[in-house]
């Protein structure tokens, strides 16, 4: 009850506090801040607040897999709204994030989200989701990364639910790797459908990029298969949860 308590009326408010204030200075900074540079430092410093506020460690292991000079795709799995903290934080390189466009009609995180160009995916209009990923594919030629959660939401059990191939399609059409990550420790801190923030150490695995130079379209369903693969690999030898022959659970 007393945790409960601490994360309702302490850790929760000075979290919305944080997303006003910072959603707000990014809005302001959106005007001249032409390469969205600024607004990733305050994506940044939101990030870093949430984790600090959640007493919540991160260690990061395999980061030397991340080119900092090229452009990738990174696919991560999804299990908490504190998995996009961890990434701001951890993630040595500015990137653009696809996420549901519920998420751009709220007040000040989502004016920060489509001021600072992030990657709007629409279920409900196909027209709107094709504009935003051909966006996001010259995004990518032109060197900026992107960051996408494969599975669509989070997962209610904590376990990797399956993957949508056309998460990929981002990396085939440009030609940049994939690069795998598996975070783990933000079901035990923060699971789904509560406010409860139970404090938690985390972990962010960094794997291998697995190239996609010559793959086409049709190659989505292998390439969904091989960086699932190796998302699981990592996440379940180091994670609480125990893997299953069933996921479920959608955001």
């Amino acid at each position: 009850m007393l945790s409960r308590l601490r994360s309702y009326f302490i850790l929760d408010m000075l979290i919305w506090f944080y997303t006003l204030v910072c959603g707000t200075l990014s809005l302001i900074c959106s005007f001249f801040d032409t390469d969205g540079k600024i607004q990733h430092r305050f994506a940044q410093l939101w990030s870093w607040l949430i984790l600090k506020t959640s007493m919540a460690p991160v260690t990061v292991h395999g980061i030397e897999h991340i080119d900092t000079h090229k452009a990738q795709v990174f696919a991560a799995n999804h299990i908490s709204a504190m998995d996009i903290p961890v990434l701001y934080t951890q993630l040595p390189v500015p990137f653009r994030i696809v996420a549901n466009a519920n998420f751009f009609r709220y007040p000040f995180m989502g004016w920060h989200l489509r001021r600072s160009g992030q990657i709007p995916i629409d279920r409900t209009s196909m027209k709107s989701t094709i504009k935003s990923f051909m966006g996001a594919v010259e995004d990518l030629k032109r060197g900026q990364s992107v960051s996408i959660f494969p599975e669509g939401g989070r997962s209610r059990t904590g376990q990797v639910r399956p993957f949508f191939n056309g998460a990929f399609y981002l990396a085939v059409k440009a030609q940049v790797p994939v690069v795998p990550l598996a975070i783990v420790g933000t079901y035990e801190l923060l699971p789904m459908d509560t406010f409860h923030i139970m404090p938690h150490p985390l972990e962010l695995w960094v794997g291998e990029p697995i190239p996609t130079e010559g793959l086409t379209t049709h190659d989505l369903e292998a390439l969904s298969t091989k960086v699932k693969a190796a998302i699981e690999q990592m996440y379940y030898a180091r994670s609480e949860v125990r893997k299953s022959a069933k996921t479920s659970g959608e955001e």
